[in-house]
């Protein structure tokens, strides 16, 4: 996709390293006192969970300002079948860049190209008041329960989104994140080496922040 001098592609090895760091300046201090999700994203890579074919950036002026991956995922339905599906992130965009559009872009033309390549459906732990916007609603509408929640607990973060019309139609199951996302605290001593390569920041508690 190109529309005047916002490009979205393809990552490349070469786009790594940047991508990582884009990732971590955008989560850092959000949800925890740092953040995981450029380590998560650097693991996640040689997962064979994860799809390349859907690994993408945006570029505004030749400068990578925003990334989205999909990772393959299943729904352990009741009738007793995996049901396949994907789920999707890291997804950001530069701190510089947000509230400009930029991101429900990147992730509508993420969502197509998903589509175009065959994934059905997908589960995404968001904000209902950005992804509804482009299409997710509430997991529980589709009969699908997230892994270790009590029953009748908030699951307002839980959304999924059929790619295919009627794709989970007629089915409940659970689903639960793919292992690869918990890199970070399995190898806390790798996790902290990685983090070290990059320039220095000041962990912080904020407001908000939910772990």
């Amino acid at each position: 996709m190109s529309d005047g001098n916002i490009v979205i592609r393809r990552e490349t090895e070469k786009d790594r390293r940047v991508v990582e760091s884009l990732v971590r300046e955008s989560f850092w201090n959000v949800y925890r006192p740092g953040c995981l999700e450029h380590y998560v994203l650097h693991r996640l890579r040689d997962d064979p969970a994860f799809v390349p074919e859907l690994d993408f950036v945006m570029e505004r002026d030749g400068v990578i300002i925003g990334q989205n991956v999909f990772v393959r995922a299943v729904i352990r339905a009741d009738d007793g079948r995996d049901v396949p599906i994907m789920t999707m992130g890291p997804i950001c965009i530069a701190p510089a860049f947000k509230r400009m559009g930029y991101g429900k872009r990147l992730l509508d033309f993420s969502l197509e190209q998903a589509a175009a390549f065959g994934c059905g459906a997908l589960c995404f732990e968001g904000n209902i008041g950005f992804y509804g916007k482009s299409g997710f609603s509430y997991a529980s509408d589709f009969g699908i329960r997230y892994h270790g929640l009590p029953e009748g607990a908030d699951a307002s973060f839980f959304l999924c989104r059929e790619l295919a019309p009627g794709y989970l139609a007629g089915m409940t199951g659970e689903y639960a994140t793919p292992q690869g996302y918990f890199a970070a605290e399995r190898e806390s001593e790798a996790f902290a080496r990685f983090d070290a390569q990059f320039p220095f920041k000041e962990k912080l508690k904020l407001p908000g922040q939910i772990f």
